[in-house]
């Protein structure tokens, strides 16, 4: 007995030595809240104090030292999602991931973001405003480099902590700007189809403009101030980021005539790829010349969502085509040269060396037209029959998007701000705005270009013809713009822009589904107020959907069907097209449109393109209108000989395969089969993936309501799965009202900070999921009263 009982004192000693090294660990490596730090080249002290959300408010009498206090608290929470960001354009995954990595490496390489980062950081002004900020947002989250703890993420994967420079800022919204893309996804895949099945197969997909779906009405006022290679290569790249991409994302602003208290209320949620950290940082900034509470991308300066008691603004993904891709006809007698329009000319071979963790360095080239960089042969994929080059917007001409951020965080009026929104050349974004004086306004803010008129931008185009090349960029003016509107509204939902210009504008736009709602709910009320626009910001209806049940059920045999499936059918055919966690007909809608998708086209695509095909936002496109299609050459399944299937037998099989593999996963009870069974959310973190970390770095999961392509826009894909685990989705909601601007509202995924080891980590996880907001403090006296901690910043040489 004297024996086990010395025992058991042994191991709870043990066991008290590991909780107390654990414990030392955690203090150590939690970010520092409060107490006062020594920072170098401060003009006076900077005080931050931390609100019950863990979000910074830094008040300064100079904005360099306010803005070298956001880089230092920026880099503690965030300093691992800088790293990451930051890597993507410069080829450096491999660095800390390992050779698995290489060929999402050598894509991004081949983009030329790097190069173009350091022409643009080469030609900003030294001596200009934008670059002392951002020198100094850098200087402190050097400092913190140099001084404070290393994040658990750089220890467990032995990555040295380096600083950082102004080409870290571009290169990380280089990164933002081809995110947004969708033609790297689509026009190599059109082009396939087209040239393997043939042109008729391209009819009824959805991929030019409809004149019969909801649009973005403009308004101005008067005087107011080898093909398979190339898709395969990109698939792969933009499979393994570690990071989250940009999606899509609602805003809309009401103007006073249309609000209970007569002043504008602005609303936005950008939609992106959930991850752990989340993308945004808050941060409120206090200065006697300058104040803003931002919504900051890791390692940029200045806020890509802000506002203030003046005015708010947001972002949501314009859509347009920014990327085209070119056949090039190389020299039959000199394999090193490309037929131009004007002629032969070399091409330009570019060579990289990239970082690979525990191997050696590899060496890589690739080639480049005047266009762009030729993908074949990139990431060692098998060359196509033809090279295609990538022509992108983003890395031609001046790249002035920092002087952009810049003019919109600083403007103080309406006319300021869209004085910035010229140097925005990619990506395109809608750019929303409200302000106290009662302006409403919506810009595309893209450069945007103009083409022959035989020009098909969604197709591979021919490098060697006149036809092909850009005829002239717009002006400004000439963008889709919509400025206080007789309708006292303004709204974007990524979906198609009505013409100003006598032109459309070619682009990658989503469905009408949200925005038919957002227009239907904004038209059918006069009396909005901050409430009711939370209300709709997390609304789960489909005014689409109901419809889609309404054609394919018409197609279904009832007499062919059991009890159980006509009664699931009947459920759904009364369905309003709600999606709440407790919903059953979400699921079966859901299913059934997978296994049409699946069994109308993957017989052609074959299943690695219709992987590729699932992932376009010409697929959200063409889901309804296929629906209502009678004829369609996809119908027929082309690996059966002796039969010519209908539109009624793809119908009918799909449901009666939805119906089965619902059962299969859910069981016989049909009541069981509730949406938040299927519809989870995992905020994932790029080391979560080992299983045995997943539980210390992912956060959730959490079943959760909305859906694709309602306002709630919870996506997914449609990728055979037994669930429909979550993608992306709001990466923050916003809710603006300027009758009580110190009373607006906002919720994050999952926390302010990245560190695992911050009580900020995840606090907000469960009551994003929940629809719930939380306040976005600007009242000084508030802030004071329900801070959690105070941090000084105090010059080292005072």
């Amino acid at each position: 007995m004297k024996a086990v009982r010395k025992i058991g004192w042994v191991l709870l000693g043990i066991l008290g030595v590991l909780l107390l090294a654990g414990l030392i660990i955690v203090q150590t490596l939690k970010p520092d809240y409060s107490g006062e730090k020594p920072m170098d080249n401060l003009n006076a002290e900077v005080t931050v104090t931390y609100d019950p959300y863990g979000i910074p408010h830094i008040e300064a009498t100079e904005e360099t030292d306010a803005f070298r206090a956001l880089g230092y608290v920026h880099a503690q929470d965030r300093l691992w999602q800088m790293e990451l960001l930051r890597r993507v354009a410069t080829g450096g995954l491999s660095e800390v991931f390992g050779k698995d990595m290489l060929p999402t490496d050598k894509f991004f390489l081949s983009l030329g973001i790097d190069d173009a980062s350091a022409k643009a950081a080469a030609r900003l002004d030294p001596e200009s405003q934008i670059a002392i900020l951002s020198q100094a947002y850098l200087d402190g989250i050097n400092q913190f480099i140099e001084e404070g703890p290393t994040p658990v993420e750089f220890l467990l994967t032995g990555l040295e902590k380096k600083p950082y420079s102004i080409e870290d800022i571009y290169n990380t919204v280089g990164y933002m700007a081809f995110s947004f893309a969708m033609a790297h996804k689509t026009d190599p895949l059109l082009t396939v189809i087209k040239d393997s099945l043939g042109p008729e197969y391209l009819s009824d997909l959805e991929i030019n403009s409809s004149p019969n779906t909801v649009w973005i009405r403009n308004y101005k006022e008067e005087e107011v101030s080898s093909e398979a290679a190339v898709i395969s290569v990109t698939t792969e790249a933009l499979s393994k980021l570690p990071v989250p991409q940009f999606i899509g994302s609602n805003s809309w602003v009401i103007g006073p005539q249309k609000t209970k208290s007569g002043k504008v209320i602005f609303a936005n949620d950008p939609h992106i790829g959930f991850a752990q950290p989340s993308v945004w940082y808050e941060a409120h900034v206090i200065t006697p010349s300058y104040e803003k509470y931002g919504y900051h991308l890791a390692g940029v300066p200045f806020p890509l969502l802000g506002h203030d008691r003046k005015m708010a603004y947001g972002f949501t993904m314009f859509e347009n085509d920014d990327v085209d891709f070119f056949y090039e006809v190389l020299d039959p007698e000199d394999s090193t040269k490309y037929k131009t329009p004007t002629g032969w000319k070399p091409l330009e071979v570019v060579t990289k060396i990239i970082r690979v963790k525990e191997e050696a360095d590899e060496k890589f080239s690739y080639t480049k037209t005047e266009r762009g960089p030729i993908l074949n042969g990139i990431a060692n994929q098998i060359d196509g029959r033809h090279p295609i080059s990538m022509d992108w917007i983003y890395t031609k001409g001046e790249n002035e998007v920092l002087e952009s951020l810049y003019g919109i965080s600083h403007a103080t009026n309406m006319d300021e701000f869209k004085g910035a929104l010229p140097k925005i050349h990619a990506p395109g974004l809608n750019t929303m705005y409200g302000d106290a004086d009662g302006n409403v306004a919506w810009w595309a803010s893209a450069k945007l270009y103009q083409l022959g008129d035989s020009t098909h931008t969604k197709l591979v185009m021919d490098g060697s013809k006149d036809q092909d090349k850009k005829v002239r960029f717009l002006d400004f003016s000439e963008n889709p713009q919509s400025v206080n509107p007789p309708w006292h509204y303004v709204y974007s939902a990524n979906n198609q822009p009505d013409s100003i210009a006598g032109m459309l504008y070619p682009g990658y736009y989503l469905p009408e589904n949200r925005a038919k709602r957002i227009v239907g709910l904004l038209d059918g009320k006069s009396d909005w107020d901050a409430e009711s626009v939370r209300t709709m910001i997390t609304d789960n209806v489909s005014s689409v959907n109901p419809s889609i049940v309404t054609e394919l059920a018409k197609l279904i045999t009832v007499g062919d069907l059991n009890d159980e499936q006509t009664l699931a059918l009947d459920h759904l055919n009364k369905w309003d097209g709600n999606y709440d966690t407790e919903n059953a007909e979400a699921a079966i809608f859901h299913r059934w449109i997978y296994f049409f998708l699946k069994n109308t086209f993957e017989d052609e695509l074959g299943e690695e393109r219709f992987k590729q095909f699932t992932g376009t936002h010409f697929l959200k496109r063409l889901i309804a209108p296929m629906a209502v299609r009678a004829n369609s050459v996809w119908w027929d399944n082309v690996n059966t000989t002796d039969t010519v299937e209908t539109k009624k037998d793809i119908v009918q099989s799909s449901y009666l395969y939805a119906f089965q593999s619902l059962e299969d996963d859910l069981g016989k009870d049909i009541s069981d089969w509730t949406w938040g069974r299927l519809h989870t959310l995992e905020h994932g973190h790029p080391i979560g993936q080992i299983a045995a970390l997943r539980f210390f770095f992912n956060v959730g999961p959490f079943p959760v309501s909305g859906t694709r392509e309602v306002i709630n826009n919870m996506a997914f894909l449609y990728n055979g799965s037994s669930t429909f685990s979550v993608t992306a989705g709001p990466s923050t909601r916003r809710v603006i009202d300027f009758s009580d601007v110190e009373n607006s509202m906002s919720i994050l995924p999952t926390g302010q900070s990245g560190n695992p080891f911050s009580k900020y980590y995840e606090d907000q996880a469960k009551m994003f999921v929940n629809g719930e907001f939380r306040k976005m403090l600007m009242n000084e006296e508030e802030i004071r009263e329900t801070a959690s901690s105070v941090l000084l910043f105090r010059s080292k040489s005072k």
